[in-house]
C-alpha cells in the first residue's frame, strides 16, 4: 500500500512537472485519435468538457469584477483610466482593420469560392447581429446585480470601474472595501490557477467530441478556403503582432511573447470561446508577461468582448468567397464596404463558439445578398465551421494579450523583467 502511494505521488510530481501548454496539446492530440477512432461514441465523456467550461465560466464574471476594481484603486489616479481607455480602444480598431485587410487580399488572391455550388446546400437560420446601438446601451446597465447574473461583461466593466473610481475618491473611509477587493482578486487567481490544471482533461474532452462528430474529412472539401483562413491567421498573428507590435512598437521579444501566450491561445482553441478563455488570459498577462492588475484586469475583458482579429479576417474571407460562388462582381468600393462594416459589427458579436456566424449574415447584406443566399453560405460553412472557429477564437485572445502589453508598456503599468523571464519550455 505504501509504495502504491509513492508511486503515486511520484507520478503526479512528473506530471506537474510538465509544461501546462504541452499537457494541453498533448491532450488535444489524444482528443482527435480518441474521436477519430470511436466517432460518435466519445459523446460519453462530453460531460466531461461541459464541467471543464462551466468551472471556467464560475470564475469570469466574479474574476473580471473584483480584478478590476482592484486594479483601478492600485491606479490611484482615476485620470490615467482616459489615456489607456483611448489607447485600447484605438488599437484594438486598428488591429482588427488590419486582420480584415489580410483577410480580404487573401480572398482576393486565393479566389476559394471560384467554382463552388451553394445551389444543393440547405439554407440554415441566421440570428442577426446585435446592434451597435443596442450594443452600446447595454453598457450602462439598468440592474447592476443582474448584469453581473447575466455575464454581461461590458455592464460588469462599466459599474466595476464606478465602483474603483468612488472607491479612489472616498479615501480612508473606502479603505475596507478595497483591501477586500484587493483580497478577492488574489483569491480568485488562486481558483483560477486550480481549474488550470485541470485544463488538460477538458481539452481532451472538447476535442474528441469534435473529432468524432465532425470528423476531419469536412475540410477536404473547402481545401483552399481553409488554406486563406489558416495562412491569414497565422500572418496577422506574426507580423502584426509579433513583429509590428512587439517588435517595431516596443522593442520587445516576439518569441517571449507568443512563449507568454501559448497557455491562452491553446485553452482558446479548445474552447473557441474568448470568454471562457479570460480567467487564463488574465492569468498569462500578469505572470508571464509582466502585465500590472490595472491594465490586465481593464484590457483583457474589454477585448474579450469587442475585439475580433481572427473573426474580422474569417468573416472578410467568407464575405469574398460568398460573393465568388454566386458570381458577385466586387468593386473597390465594396471591399472598402466590407472592411468597415466588419469593423464595426465585430462589437456586437459574442465572445461564444459560433458567434461569427451571425457577424457573417450581416456584412453580406451590405454587398447586396438575399437573406437566401445568406443561408446558403451558412449552411455550407457549418459543417466545417468548429474548427476554423478554434482557430480564429486563439488569433482574437492572441491579439487581446498583444495590445494588452502595449498599453501596459505606454501606460507605465509593465514589468520587464517578468516579460524577459525565461519560461520552462
Amino acid at each position: 500500500m505504501q509504495q502504491f502511494e509513492e508511486r503515486s505521488v511520484r507520478i503526479m510530481g512528473m506530471w506537474f512537472e510538465i509544461a501546462l501548454w504541452k499537457r494541453i496539446l498533448g491532450a488535444m492530440v489524444l482528443g482527435v485519435i480518441v474521436g477519430i477512432i470511436f466517432g460518435e461514441g466519445v459523446s460519453a465523456i462530453a460531460w466531461l468538457g461541459d464541467l471543464f467550461i462551466r468551472l471556467i465560466r464560475m470564475v469570469v464574471v466574479p474574476l473580471v469584477f473584483v480584478t478590476l476594481v482592484s486594479g483601478v484603486i492600485s491606479m490611484g489616479d482615476p485620470s490615467k483610466l482616459g489615456s489607456l481607455g483611448v489607447r485600447t480602444l484605438g488599437l484594438y480598431l486598428l488591429t482588427t482593420l488590419v486582420a480584415i485587410t489580410i483577410g480580404l487580399t487573401l480572398a482576393a488572391l486565393l479566389q476559394p469560392g471560384a467554382g463552388v455550388d451553394l445551389s444543393a446546400v440547405a439554407p440554415s437560420v441566421v440570428q442577426e447581429a446585435i446592434p451597435l446601438s443596442e450594443r452600446l446601451m447595454d453598457i450602462v446597465p439598468e440592474n447592476p446585480i443582474a448584469a453581473l447574473a447575466e455575464g454581461n461583461i461590458l455592464a460588469i466593466i462599466f459599474f466595476a470601474l464606478l465602483i474603483g473610481v468612488s472607491l479612489l475618491t472616498i479615501g480612508e473611509t473606502g479603505k475596507p472595501v478595497a483591501e477586500f477587493m484587493s483580497a478577492a482578486a488574489e483569491a480568485m487567481l488562486k481558483i483560477t490557477h486550480w481549474i488550470m490544471e485541470v485544463a488538460p482533461f477538458g481539452a481532451f474532452a472538447l476535442i474528441a467530441q469534435l473529432a468524432g462528430n465532425a470528423g476531419i474529412g469536412a475540410l477536404l472539401d473547402v481545401l483552399t478556403l481553409v488554406l486563406a483562413v489558416v495562412i491569414g491567421c497565422a500572418t496577422h498573428m506574426i507580423v502584426m503582432h509579433g513583429f509590428v507590435i512587439m517588435r517595431m512598437l516596443l522593442n520587445l521579444s516576439s518569441l517571449n511573447f507568443f512563449r507568454g501566450v501559448r497557455d491562452a491561445m491553446l485553452m482558446a482553441f479548445s474552447t473557441s470561446s474568448s470568454s471562457a478563455t479570460l480567467p487564463i488570459s488574465i492569468s498569462c498577462a500578469e505572470e508571464n508577461l509582466g502585465i500590472k492588475p490595472v491594465v490586465a484586469s481593464t484590457v483583457l475583458p474589454l477585448g474579450a468582448t469587442i475585439n475580433m482579429d481572427g473573426t474580422a479576417l474569417y468573416v472578410g474571407i467568407v464575405s469574398v468567397f460568398a460573393a465568388q460562388a454566386f458570381g458577385i462582381d466586387l468593386s473597390i468600393a465594396d471591399y472598402f464596404l466590407i472592411a468597415g462594416s466588419t469593423t464595426l459589427v465585430s462589437i456586437g458579436t459574442a465572445a461564444v463558439p459560433g458567434a461569427s456566424l451571425f457577424l457573417i449574415s450581416a456584412v453580406m447584406d451590405t454587398i447586396g445578398m438575399t437573406p437566401e443566399q445568406n443561408a446558403a453560405v451558412v449552411g455550407f460553412i457549418l459543417a466545417f465551421d468548429r474548427p476554423l472557429d478554434m482557430l480564429r477564437t486563439s488569433v482574437n485572445v492572441g491579439g487581446d494579450l498583444s495590445v494588452s502589453t502595449a498599453v501596459a508598456n505606454w501606460e507605465g503599468e509593465f514589468d520587464k523583467e517578468v516579460f524577459d523571464r525565461p519560461l520552462k519550455f
